[in-house]
């Protein structure tokens, strides 16, 4: 049945945030299947950034931040006090708005995470070092420079090592803050292509100021509004029929 939390890869039940006595998020309710792009639109301060942080509790740091509600993933609650929040990490990779390669190799940067869970042996960290940076679509662009520092990539490149470097501990959910933003159109529009290349293996989210972004990679969009998800939809419908006229005012540029 397909209201049964593990009928989904993602399920968002009553979400309430709030930092300290303000409250960002209000009564947020969703489901996303495996294997889709879902894309969050909305003005500056809606929200959507909060809301993409609930899946890898990135939220937890802020001191002042409280929730309301569950967050399921694979049917399990993430807020749940069992639950280990490093190897939820594992789980949910995190691409941010501005590249953020570390001061290291191209190879390192992508060897990292498996080297902090003890993993050491080269012919396997090789491995996955190339095919992370494949599926990234970077391999052909660096592969006879693993040895060079990663901050010599240009932007776009940095942003796709950021990537493989988030595919290399073999995430299922990819959460994805702006990834775009910071990018000249030909380096964006590899990472549009790389996202759709992606869904085919991982369930994506994505937060894009960007509304021909978000119609262009994503299967279903949330438009938020202070707090609030207004619609939530297949993409094509909400981008051409929406059904809420704050949605239309949004998208056709009234607002925002």
């Amino acid at each position: 049945m397909k209201d049964n939390k593990n009928s989904y890869k993602l399920q968002v039940k009553n979400i309430n945030v709030y930092y300290g006595h303000n409250k960002v998020l209000k009564n947020v309710s969703m489901h996303i299947e495996a294997n889709t792009v879902t894309a969050f639109i909305g003005p500056s301060g809606c929200g959507k950034s909060t809301y993409l942080r609930l899946f890898n509790r990135m939220n937890d740091y802020i001191g002042n931040f409280r929730k309301e509600g569950d967050v399921f993933i694979d049917g399990r609650n993430i807020y749940d006090k069992k639950i280990e929040v490093e190897e939820l990490r594992k789980t949910v990779g995190m691409v941010f708005q501005k590249p953020n390669p570390f001061p290291k190799t191209i190879y390192e940067n992508i060897a990292y995470g498996l080297r902090i869970q003890g993993i050491n042996k080269k012919n396997l960290l090789d491995e996955v070092v190339e095919h992370s940076l494949k599926q990234a679509v970077l391999w052909d662009e660096v592969k006879d420079e693993l040895k060079k520092s990663a901050l010599e990539l240009s932007g776009g490149q940095q942003q796709r090592l950021c990537i493989a470097r988030a595919l290399a501990v073999e995430p299922s959910v990819i959460l994805m803050d702006e990834p775009a933003s910071a990018l000249d159109p030909i380096s964006t529009s590899k990472i549009e292509e790389l996202i759709f290349e992606l869904k085919k293996n991982y369930t994506i989210l994505i937060v894009t100021h960007n509304m021909h972004q978000a119609g262009r990679v994503s299967d279903k969009t949330g438009f938020f509004y202070l707090g609030e998800l207004i619609e939530f939809g297949d993409t094509k419908e909400l981008f051409t029929n929406p059904s809420n006229e704050r949605t239309e005012n949004y998208i056709t540029g009234r607002f925002g």
